[in-house]
């Protein structure tokens, strides 16, 4: 699931919802893996040399805009520093920062109030990655046209929930020692507590009962993420109502489970419990399920992910009040018309999972010592990660990621955003690009996304005055796929005839998550169809349903290059 960073659960942060948390001295090289924003040595392979015994600070930024806010009666900054930077949340954001800023030179400490890893390593991407990989193995198991087609002949699948959510668990517990280990081997200092900003470049934490400690840093980075909100009226027992946090321990596997939300967390969980047995229905606000997904791409997923499943729904309606089952009785969902408020139906089930949304995990930071208004939760922060006060003045050298600021809550925006954060306070100014960062929903098959649907795009192009066009193509064309007996899908390409501008590209299909990542290079890198065209993909791979996809695009604007260069081979 997509959830990022770290949160701490001895002071509550928030309440408030998201729908959708001078030069640097030389060290060796790393070989950048990312797993949902994890670097490779979250799974326990070396690739840092920290060597460095120097540090030193660079205060220029690469950029003009005026940095001036107000200390108030908070105390000047100090004069030395504990700390070249300190992030304040270990979760998959502060990871990424804090590793790319030990490669930059940088003496570093990252402050966490629960667990390492955040909520993508201990409630989110990872153990839900675990928990789909399963219903992945259980759905090709339980097909039998799926198996006939490919020759086999396999008895009735069963599974054993127990071991299935021992895998999930210890999956998680895995990455977050490979995560805390890789940290305390490059020279990452791990300061457990709840971190709060006491004033400029200044930093205290501790645990509940004992005393603070207080740590001063050139940089502070917040990196906080983000909780499962849960709307009004809604009573969570942890059992029978149930948040994603409870629902990635499998402690049930529900006859009838209702899903609250139908975006990235509910039709992953749909995927799960549907695989396990379970009859789901949907409650979505909207008049539309997977409101988030381009609307053609969405409507494919729902004939393939929900109508042929145990699957009911009902859209444009609100849970107003959900009471866990007890005493015999069994779970009750009010629900009511989104538009006109009134009463519309009583659904009784044996469980209901809210996936309403994740809310920002910011109250008790210690914002107010620094004249930081949130806004609905999250912390203001310009294109640059640069925290903005309540004066619209950027607080120096602070600076916030992930789920927090609320700009893209992913895990691996997160880390990005980190990351761009380290190449500003080290000298080098950065903007990240949000729209070439990609998404993707791991249900079978899975949907990928990076940029603009289609009518964002076509709202863009009127505005801006150029034309938009569209390019498809199938899986069915698709050697590999073919042989995979998994010809069901789709690819989409968004993109401007007159210059070859990619726009947005969106999969549903065999491995759709992995697919992505060529568009999202090419957005981020500026690469245009024309010249993207020349590039060579091995036969027969799933990576060809891109490659047909940006040859079928007729784009007016000639190639700014005409393919691989010729190299001659002595033979």
């Amino acid at each position: 699931m997509h959830s990022v960073c770290s949160q701490a659960t001895t002071v509550p942060r928030s309440n408030f919802v998201f729908d959708s948390r001078s030069p640097a001295s030389p060290l060796s090289k790393p070989i950048n893996l990312r797993f949902c924003g994890l670097r490779k040595e979250a799974f326990g392979f070396s690739g840092l040399t920290h060597s460095c015994s120097s540090r030193v600070r660079c205060s220029s930024r690469g950029h003009s805009k005026e940095i001036s806010a107000s200390t108030g009666n908070n105390g000047t900054p100090p004069k030395s520093f504990d700390y070249d930077l300190i992030i304040i949340g270990a979760g998959v954001g502060g990871h990424g920062a804090a590793l790319h800023a030990v490669e930059k030179g940088l003496r570093t400490a990252i402050i966490e109030g629960d667990v390492v890893g955040g909520t993508c390593v201990n409630r989110g991407c990872v153990p839900s990655k675990a928990l789909l990989a399963v219903s992945g193995k259980m759905r090709e198991l339980q097909s039998e046209h799926h198996m006939k087609a490919l020759g086999l002949q396999v008895s009735a699948a069963g599974y054993d929930r127990q071991g299935v959510a021992d895998h999930a668990n210890n999956l998680a517990s895995k990455i977050r020692s490979n995560l805390t280990n890789s940290m305390k081997s490059l020279g990452v200092d791990i300061l457990t507590g709840v971190g709060t900003v006491v004033g400029p470049q200044k930093v205290k934490y501790g645990k509940v009962g004992f005393p603070d400690n207080i740590v001063t840093a050139k940089d502070i980075i917040i990196a906080t993420g983000s909780v499962p909100f849960v709307p009004k009226g809604i009573e969570v027992d942890g059992k029978t109502v149930i948040t994603s946090d409870h629902a990635l321990k499998l402690e049930s596997v529900p006859d009838w489970i209702a899903i609250v939300g139908s975006g990235y967390i509910g039709l992953e969980f749909s995927d799960v419990y549907t695989a396990l047995g379970s009859e789901v229905t949907f409650i979505e606000a909207l008049d539309q399920l997977m409101p988030g997904f381009d609307p053609e791409i969405g409507k494919l997923a729902q004939r393939v992910l929900i109508n042929p499943r145990k699957i009911d729904y009902h859209t444009g309606v609100f849970a107003t009040k959900i009471t866990p089952a007890k005493d015999g009785k069994p779970v009750t969902i009010e629900l009511i018309d989104a538009k006109t408020k009134e009463p519309k139906d009583t659904l009784e089930v044996d469980a209901a999972l809210i996936a309403t949304g994740r809310a920002p995990f910011t109250n008790g930071l210690g914002l107010e010592n620094i004249n930081v208004v949130t806004q609905r939760g999250f912390v203001p922060v310009d294109e640059r990660m640069r925290v903005i006060d309540a004066n619209g003045n950027l607080v120096p050298h602070l600076y916030c990621i992930g789920d927090a600021n609320g700009k893209m809550m992913l895990a691996h925006a997160a880390s990005a955003q980190g990351i761009s954060v380290v190449e500003q306070v080290t000298g080098r100014d950065h903007v990240l690009n949000h729209l070439s960062i990609p998404a993707a929903c791991f249900t079978h098959p899975e949907i990928s996304m990076v940029g603009l649907t289609e009518p964002q795009a076509r709202e863009k192009a009127e505005k801006e005055g150029f034309e938009v066009s569209v390019a498809k193509t199938s899986f069915k064309a698709n050697t590999k796929a073919l042989a995979e007996n998994e010809g069901e899908g789709l690819a989409k390409l968004i993109y401007r005839p007159d210059n070859g501008e990619i726009l947005g590209v969106h999969i549903f299909g065999l491995h759709a998550a992995d697919l992505i990542h060529e568009a999202s290079n090419a957005i981020a890198l500026g690469t245009r169809i024309q010249d993207i065209k020349f590039a060579v993909h091995a036969h027969p791979t799933l990576s060809e349903v891109l490659d047909e996809l940006f040859k079928s695009a007729k784009v007016k604007a000639p190639a700014t290059s005409h393919g691989p260069v010729s190299v001659p081979v002595a033979v």
